[in-house]
This record gives structure tokens, C-alpha cells and sequence, in this order.
């Protein structure tokens, strides 16, 4: 069963479009629930388009992505994917020969991170009307998707996500990131829901992941320490649309069951005039491949 406390769950809008309550829920406990947001057959359209993708994936670059880890396993491969779409293993993906243990559909942490405007199903998908409602009654005037990401959660090898701040990855002063994520299959704390920490973003950002010289990455300030007991599971029916302030605190255990938990994810600024882009991000475009607003 998937169950989400009420104080957390709300209906999800008719086109999108976020009530007066909705809003003031969101901007209080800095994320949102919205069952029934994407229907049946749009999560299947994604699931059976990912599954194209893999299929024609040939895996010629091993690319291994971990949040425990974060600095040392990004590679030019992954810093490359901000405008391209770049598959990424789990960490227990390959045995000690170097070997996958079991097939690359199997292997796969995510997928990213240039889906949105890449792939002519994510793209119709992330820039639906409902998608740029959700966004019109947050207040957004020219928001700025520039990253996405399919997350697997494999059965048995889904990696951990520690607890982070969307912020940190996605800078722009001040501080306007919000994520989307999609659940595209059922989500129970026994195969890696996501667990958010009610009111923790009004404490701020703590860190930031910024990319140096030489195309090297680091964050600038430790792992804060965080009591997990005061985290709530968002366990959540297939369909779900959960919104992520920026600075939430949010984490995903191991998925250690046999069932795997796919998820679509999507991050966006603000890029109005009086926003920027912070140059030491991680993700950069060039001036002939620059991110495309949603509107505005």
C-alpha cells in the first residue's frame, strides 16, 4: 500500500493549476503531493520510451553514478550530459572482474540530463500545459528547465540518495530552483520513496556542489548531519507528482526489494530578469545550445 500522511497528500489540480491552499503548502513545509497528476498511459508512454532508449544504448563508456560519493565519480562523461542524454550504472552494477552481473536494462542508476529537450517524448511530456500551470501558480515568469533525469531504483542494487538540497546542484542567486518528480511506478519505503523533511528549507542552503578549474567538482562545505526520525515518507501511487523546493532536505534508501521503482525527474529556475545562473554550476551550455524556457 502506498500511503502518504494527509497533512502531506493533496488532490492533484485540474490542468495544473495550484490552488491558493496547494501553494501555501508547498511554500510551508517546502514540497507538495500531488496524487493522479500524470495518467496511466502517459507513465507508460515514458516507461516504454526508456525502454527504447536502453535497448539502443551501447554501453562503450562506463560511467558509475553515486551520491555517496559524488565528487570522485563525476567524469567529463557526466559533466557532458548537461546537454546530452548520458546513461549512468549503479555502483553494485559490475563484479570484480569489471563485469555487469546481470543485463544493462538491469544495470542502469539513471538517465540524463538533457531529456526534456532531447527526446521528443520528455520534451512533449515536461513542457505540457499542466506542467507550465504548476509552474504559473508558483509564481514563475520564465521558468527554466535544465535538468532531467529517469531514475531507476533497480530491484535489489538501487542505490542509496543521501540527503541533499536541490540547491546545491542548481545555483542562481537568489535561490529559485524547484524540482518536479514524476513517480512512473508505485513507491513504498520497501523499494526507495522519497522522504523529505517537513519546514527544513527555511533554514537555507548549506553547501554547494561547484565545478573548479580542470573541470573538477567539490562541494565547499561538509555533509551537514541530519536526524532521519524527523523525515516523512512520501510513499506514493504510480502517477504522483511530488514538488521540491530547493533547499527541502530530501533522501531515497536502498531499494533492497524485488520490485523496481521508476521515477522521472525535473529541475527549473527562474530566469527572469534579475536571476543568474551561477558560472561555477555544474551544468553548463554554450551559447549555441542554450536552455529553453517553458514560457516567458
Amino acid at each position: 500500500m502506498c500511503v502518504v500522511a494527509s497533512a502531506y497528500k493533496t488532490a492533484a489540480p485540474q490542468l495544473g493549476t495550484l490552488s491558493e491552499e496547494q501553494v501555501d503548502k508547498f511554500h510551508r513545509d517546502g514540497f507538495l503531493v500531488l496524487e493522479k497528476f500524470a495518467s496511466p498511459e502517459e507513465c507508460a508512454a515514458l516507461k516504454t520510451r526508456m525502454d527504447q532508449l536502453l535497448h539502443d544504448f551501447d554501453p562503450q563508456t562506463i560511467s558509475i553514478f553515486s551520491t555517496k560519493n559524488q565528487a570522485a565519480t563525476t567524469d567529463n562523461y557526466f559533466l557532458r550530459s548537461a546537454s546530452d542524454i548520458g546513461f549512468f550504472f549503479e555502483d553494485k552494477a559490475f563484479d570484480e572482474a569489471g563485469h555487469l552481473r546481470q543485463a544493462k536494462e538491469l544495470s542502469i542508476n539513471k538517465v540524463g540530463h538533457a531529456l526534456h529537450d532531447l527526446d521528443p517524448v520528455f520534451r512533449q511530456f515536461s513542457r505540457s500545459a499542466a506542467v507550465c500551470n504548476v509552474l504559473r501558480s508558483l509564481g514563475y515568469a520564465r521558468p527554466l528547465p535544465v535538468q532531467s533525469m529517469y531514475i531507476f531504483k533497480q530491484p535489489g542494487i538501487g542505490g542509496e540518495v543521501v540527503p541533499h538540497q536541490d540547491s546545491s546542484f542548481i545555483h542562481t542567486s537568489p535561490l529559485t530552483c524547484v524540482g518536479l518528480w514524476w513517480a512512473l511506478e508505485d513507491c513504498t519505503k520497501d523499494n526507495g520513496c522519497l522522504w523529505a523533511m517537513p519546514g527544513i528549507h527555511k533554514d537555507g542552503l548549506k553547501r554547494r556542489f561547484t565545478l573548479g578549474p580542470g573541470g573538477k567538482v567539490a562541494f565547499d562545505a561538509p555533509q551537514p548531519a541530519y536526524d532521519l526520525s524527523q523525515f516523512v515518507p512520501l510513499e506514493c501511487p504510480a502517477g504522483t507528482l511530488v514538488l521540491l523546493q530547493g533547499e527541502n532536505v530530501h533522501y531515497s534508501a536502498e531499494n533492497t526489494s524485488p520490485v523496481s521503482r521508476h521515477s522521472y525527474s525535473m529541475h527549473l529556475v527562474e530566469s527572469a530578469p534579475g536571476v543568474t545562473w551561477s558560472a561555477d554550476n555544474w551544468a553548463q551550455r554554450g551559447q549555441d545550445n542554450p536552455w529553453q524556457p517553458l514560457y516567458g
